[in-house]
């Protein structure tokens, strides 16, 4: 049994696609060796760590703020060790799986003082004492547009190369939101659904400018049915996820990072 590393740097398409779903506490989707082991004669070892946005991940050196450090943060699947974590830069990887999901929906506060950004997730169960530091000292920031994001992805890209060559994917994501029905957008602003294809337009336009490649959830979900393999605008079912995997290990196949596929 052969044995390749990912590195995967996304939120819940990512971890559940590649790591595994779960439902109501049952594994219901056991992830990528699921497929790889039977077909690929691969045992994957994935190494995952969550996303709060580019901007934030491109300033990441490994080093979290002091007044950060000093607080017993309840943060979740969010802990400081992994915003202001530079694993993504310094790893062995076999190949590096990226997401634009938190790009699409994720605020982060930024500190007053010292000027660095972080997600404070779980913020509504913290202690009186936190949140009020929190609102203090600390001022919202804005959605980033489409090309600032961008921007912000190219040079996590380069900083990777920068240290070694590896394959490069990164997830788009699916523009249904189930129960959306809008003909007229007149006074609407911008939906989440039309910020969504947004950015995967412009992924694939940084996919012609730096190689990177696309894990199209977008048309995955789309002709296979999304109101059948979406739960809500972010999460899909496990067929949904098992889906995406599938589409992750076509792709390393072709970019040889696993051997080929065996006919059964």
């Amino acid at each position: 049994m052969k044995r390749k590393v990912l590195f995967a740097k996304g939120n819940v398409d990512v971890h559940d696609s590649l790591h595994s779903c779960r439902v109501n506490g049952e594994i219901r989707w056991n992830g990528i060796n699921e497929i790889t082991r039977p077909k690929c004669g691969v045992l994957v070892r994935l190494q995952h760590e969550t996303w709060t946005r580019s901007d934030a991940i491109a300033a990441a050196d490994g080093t979290i703020p002091s007044d950060l450090e000093d607080r017993a943060l309840p943060l979740g699947v969010y802990p400081l060790r992994s915003q202001f974590s530079e694993a993504l830069f310094a790893n062995e990887a076999d190949a590096i799986i990226l997401s634009i999901q938190g790009e699409t929906a994720t605020k982060l506060h930024r500190n007053t003082e010292k000027g660095y950004q972080f997600y404070p997730a779980n913020s509504q169960t913290w202690n009186r004492q936190d949140r009020e530091w929190l609102k203090s000292s600390f001022v919202h920031t804005d959605l980033l547009d489409v090309c600032r994001s961008m921007q912000f992805l190219a040079k996590i890209i380069e900083r990777i190369r920068s240290r070694r060559d590896v394959p490069i994917l990164i997830y788009n994501v699916s523009s249904i939101v189930p129960g959306e029905i809008l003909y007229n957008y007149q006074g609407m602003g911008e939906t989440f659904s039309t910020r969504c294809k947004r950015f995967n337009l412009a992924l694939e336009d940084l996919s012609r400018e730096t190689g990177v490649s696309i894990v199209d959830v977008d048309t995955i979900i789309a002709r296979s049915g999304a109101d059948a393999l979406k739960i809500d605008a972010m999460h899909l079912t496990p067929q949904g996820y098992r889906l995406v995997a599938e589409e992750v290990v076509r792709i390393l196949v072709e970019l040889d990072v696993f051997p080929a596929v065996e006919e059964r």
